[in-house]
Order: C-alpha cells, then structure tokens, then sequence
C-alpha cells in the first residue's frame, strides 16, 4: 500500500524511517494560522487533519500521515522561535514551568481517516540566563516548537517529561502512528 508523510519535518523523517515501511515525502501546502478563539489541542488536531487530507487528495488511493505539533503555556500557542532571540525568549518564559505539547496525527485516505491526540507534559526546571544562552548557542533550536531538541542537550533543561509516548515530543508519536498502521492493514512487528 502507498504511505506519504505530509511533511518535509526531518525529525519527522527520521522517525517514521524507524517503521521500515516505504514511504514518500510531500510538502502539505496549509495555512497554519491559528483561528479566532481556537484551543492550543483544536488547532493541532485541525492542522494535522488538514495536512493530511490535502496530500490525500493529490494521491487517491495513499495513506497520508499528517501530523502537527503545538506547545502550550498559559493556554497560549508557543511556536518555532525562528531566531536566537525569540529561542531564548520562549526557554526564559518557561523556564521553572510546565509546558504542554499536544502532537496530533491523522493517517487519512481518501475513503475516511484516524486521528489521535498525544499530550506531553514537560516540566522545566529553573533556568539562568547563561544556561539558556549556553544552550541556545549549542544545540540552535529555532526550527523547534519550544526552542528545545529532547533528543538532544535539550533534555538537560527539564526536571521532568510526562508521556505515554517518549517519541510524541519529537514530533511523531510512534506508538499511537503504529497502532493506525496496522488497522489500515500495513505490516508491523
């Protein structure tokens, strides 16, 4: 069976490379304006459906996996920072914080779709200015929702991840994109 990943995300990528499941790549051309009065989770959940099902028009008869991360602090959407300057913005505002990432899936085709919505808790502990500098000027997150790579020195700024997916932080729950797999009839161990 045809799967895509509607997303150019390498973190992305390279998670779903993990499958050992052929796969082609496409760029999901979605607004991501967040809507009036939408919820962090809505949003996700929205654009990772929107993601998907704009592929899956393209490829009649493909699986699409689409997916879309959000952080959240204070109920707010926190995104990629784009720049050192938004980066160390971001780590200050949630430094000694709890943060909430919600990854939302879809694997849609053209005669339905499965969605799922992954919360992470992350729990920062108390950073300096020089840690969050340091930080930044190693491991440049500004690609990241959160300015931070838990798969790399980023986990050295959290007191804590809460997850019943350790790759949903990464940006692709694995264990939840697995389980849609296999309904859809692809092949897993």
């Amino acid at each position: 069976m045809p799967l895509m990943l509607a997303s150019t995300s390498r973190y992305r990528r390279e998670l779903l490379e993990r499958l050992r499941l052929p796969f082609h790549i496409a760029r999901p051309e979605v607004d991501e304006t967040p809507l009036d009065d939408e919820s962090v989770p809505a949003m996700a959940v929205r654009l990772a459906r929107a993601k998907a099902e704009a592929i899956a028009r393209q490829h009649p008869g493909s699986w699409v996996i689409g997916s879309d991360q959000a952080a959240e602090l204070d109920g707010q959407p926190l995104g990629k920072p784009g720049h050192r300057d938004a980066a160390i913005a971001q780590l200050t505002a949630m430094s000694g914080r709890e943060v909430r990432f919600h990854t939302a899936v879809c694997l849609a085709r053209d005669d339905g779709a499965l969605q799922i919505h992954d919360i992470t808790t992350v729990r920062f502990r108390a950073l300096t200015a020089a840690e969050i500098e340091r930080y930044v000027d190693a491991e440049q997150p500004f690609d990241c929702a959160g300015s931070f790579k838990s798969e790399g020195l980023g986990i050295a700024l959290f007191d804590a991840i809460e997850s019943s997916d350790p790759t949903a932080l990464v940006g692709l729950p694995l264990i939840a994109v697995s389980r849609m797999l296999r309904e859809a009839g692809f092949d897993l161990p």
